[in-house]
Order: structure tokens, then sequence, then C-alpha cells
């Protein structure tokens, strides 16, 4: 699906914001990137989106099958949640399509809801089915949850894996969220320092979904503290 060859991106300023990262991605693989602050996660987002040209090595991705969620939905206020989702598209030959999305993100019965009667969950839930519209082959979440409330965020997750298991849509969620990364992904990258390196990875080999309180993800959480070694970054 994916093959990233030796990337770096420097910056106008002479600052890089990571170098020299390699990895691939299979069909249907969900990947975590996680890392301490500055150290060039969501640029590296950017790069694989095709949003920054700008960068250094080899990126083997067919552009037009990404799909993008942001840190905010994202909306336009003056269209209601239908035309949200089909925002770019012709509409009147998509619409069994757009029904089908409402359905999978849960808002049947919002359709005709503007961004400012949604909640910030059900506004994440618009992003991610208009996310989907052009039935990407690649998902790209750019700590898509990170502005809502504990218990929302676990719905939005639950949301996530089950658009996985029902489209095995290939994932790649950059996130601060180490419990998250955990309860979703199949593989985290560890990035560390200023510029970001690919410092290590880890997998995940128990079947999805795994309970939250599940004695392997304990596990797997220590030894990513342990590789992010906080205190030295």
């Amino acid at each position: 699906m994916l093959a990233v060859r030796n990337i770096s991106r420097t910056f106008n300023q002479g600052k890089t914001g990571f170098q020299n990262i390699s990895f691939s991605i299979q069909k249907g693989e969900i990947i975590g990137i996680i890392g301490t602050s500055g150290c060039g996660k969501s640029t590296l987002l950017r790069v694989l989106s095709g949003l920054d040209s700008n960068f250094k090595g080899s990126l083997d991705l067919d552009l037009a099958a990404i799909g993008m969620v942001f840190q905010e939905p994202r909306l336009m206020p003056w269209l209601d949640v239908v035309d949200n989702i089909s925002f770019g598209i012709h509409y009147p030959e998509q619409k069994q399509k757009v029904t089908e999305l409402l359905q999978l993100v849960g808002l049947v019965g919002f359709e005709k809801h503007f961004p400012k009667d949604l909640s910030g969950g059900m506004a994440q839930r618009t992003a991610i089915a208009r996310s989907l519209i052009t039935e990407p082959s690649i998902l790209l979440l750019d700590e898509p949850f990170s502005a809502l409330d504990a218990f929302t965020k676990m719905q939005l997750q639950d949301l996530l894996l089950s658009i996985w298991k029902r489209r095995n849509t290939t994932m790649i969620l950059v996130t601060h969220d180490i419990d998250e990364a955990l309860y979703l992904c199949d593989r985290i990258l560890i990035l560390r320092g200023q510029p970001g390196e690919l410092y290590s990875q880890i997998s995940i080999s128990s079947e999805k979904p795994l309970s939250r309180s599940h004695p392997d993800l304990a596990l797997k959480k220590a030894e990513i503290l342990q590789l992010l070694d906080v205190s030295k970054t």
C-alpha cells in the first residue's frame, strides 16, 4: 500500500522536521505514529497526504487514493451534514453512497443539521464520513480525537474499528495518546528527537478489538514509555 524510503523534510530556515525515515504498510493495517513533541509527526503526515511536497527521499503512494481527517472537523458552516459529506462530488449520482456513510458513522436522522447544531463528536463523525466518500485506499488521521472528552473519544475509536472491520481500510494515525494507539493499531512507529527519526516499531500481535484493560496493552505501554524516555527529550 505504501513504501517510504529515507524521506526527510527540511524547512527554509534550515530547521529539519524529520530525517531518514523508512517504513512500509500492508493493506488493511492500522499504523500509529507517536513521539515526543516537535519530532515531526504531523509534518510526516502532511508529506504522506501530499499537502507538503518539499521533501527528500522516495514515497511510493497514489495520492489520489488518500483520505484525510484533521484535528478539527473543518466543516463548511453553511452546509448541512449531507452537503458536508458530499462536498466536492456530484451528489445526485452519489446519494446511495452518502446514505451508506450516514449509517456507517451513526448520523442517520441528522442529515439536515448544520455544524453549529452538532456536538464535537457528531462533527467529527461527519468529517470521517466526508473523508470516506471517495473510497480512499489509505485514511490518514492527524490526532482526530484530541479535542474530545474521554467518553466521546472512546466511542469514535470504536467507530474507526468498525469502519476498518467492514471496509478493511488501511489507516495511519498520528496521536499523542499511547492508550489510543495501542487500542487501535496493529503497529506503532516511535519517533524521537529534533529532527525526528524513526527510533523503534512496536507490533500489537493480539487480534482487535482488545479489551482496553487487556494485560498485553499495559506491557506494551510500559515498553513505549521506556522507548520514548521523555526525561531525556
